[in-house]
């Protein structure tokens, strides 16, 4: 994460901004495209909204109050997986939105939804679902989202039903897995 700025404004005002519920509560972020965020087509380059995501993750688990337990309990939030769609460009100092969204689980692995939204009528620039999970480095294993919902006092919740894309994420992840095992 090479947002130094960013990533400072976004530690501080996490202190001043509500709290989100999980698993519903959804985080809104404000930028602006910064002269180092373009590439030589004079929009925002692609590997810049991976990283802009990762902010957005990161707000969501500060306001949720996952962060706190996170560093007690020695987790380790960890992105395994993900997909982005391309709608619009973002042009040199263009405002968006990022809304970031748990989507659901399955296990332990947990969805997350991102979308960049441009203009008064929040048109969908970008979208992205990636494949997340929390890592317990205390018990060597990836947490099952309820036990992770739980450690922030959310308890008697499943997930919300995935669509059609994100079902398609998780076997795509899972044929790449069977393609990385050994033949014997």
């Amino acid at each position: 994460m090479n947002l130094w700025f960013r990533l400072l404004k976004l530690l501080i005002s996490s202190f001043f901004r509500p709290r989100l519920q999980a698993p519903g509560g959804v985080s809104r972020l404000q930028f602006r495209v910064l002269p180092n965020d373009i590439d030589l087509n004079m929009h925002m380059t692609n590997g810049r909204y991976w990283t802009i995501f990762d902010l957005g993750r990161l707000d969501l688990i500060l306001r949720t109050g996952l962060a706190r337990v996170a560093m007690r309990s020695k987790w380790a939030p960890i992105a395994g997986a993900g997909t982005i769609q391309f709608r619009r460009e973002l042009k040199p100092f263009q405002r968006f939105t990022l809304e970031t969204r748990l989507a659901g689980w399955v296990g332990g692995r947990i969805l997350m939804e991102q979308r960049v939204l441009t203009g008064s009528e929040e048109t969908v620039a970008t979208r992205a679902l990636l494949i997340t999970g929390m890592y317990s480095r205390r018990e060597r294993r990836f947490l099952d989202g309820e036990e992770v919902l739980h450690a922030i006092g959310v308890s008697n919740v499943t997930s919300p039903p995935l669509g059609p894309a994100a079902q398609a994420l998780l076997a795509a992840d899972a044929a790449l897995k069977l393609e990385d095992e050994p033949v014997t």
